[in-house]
């Protein structure tokens, strides 16, 4: 779970504060999270995977549900094409 939250607001006391408004959860319990030694649980986690793909990913590997996670990765990818495709058509 640290890796996922890492990887997407880094380890800074900017992510720190980020988790907190996300999850409205205590700075110390933020801070075991980034560090790996205590992982969400309950309603913080599914804050957490509202908010971010990484922990949602994270999550649902660790269930094995790998064919969910290529599903997210492909509708990821079919977003920036569409994004790109419009920034295309509005350069003719």
């Amino acid at each position: 779970m640290a890796h996922a939250l890492v990887d997407d607001l880094g380890d800074s006391h900017r992510a720190a504060k980020t988790l907190m408004r996300w999850t409205g959860a205590s700075e110390r319990s933020v801070k075991h999270w980034l560090a790996g030694t205590h992982s969400p649980r309950g309603t913080h986690l599914i804050t957490l995977m509202r908010n971010s793909d990484s922990v949602t990913r994270h999550v649902l590997a660790a269930a094995g549900r790998h064919d969910l996670v290529i599903a997210l990765e492909v509708n990821g990818i079919r977003s920036k094409l569409t994004h790109a495709l419009a920034l295309l058509d509005n350069l003719g």
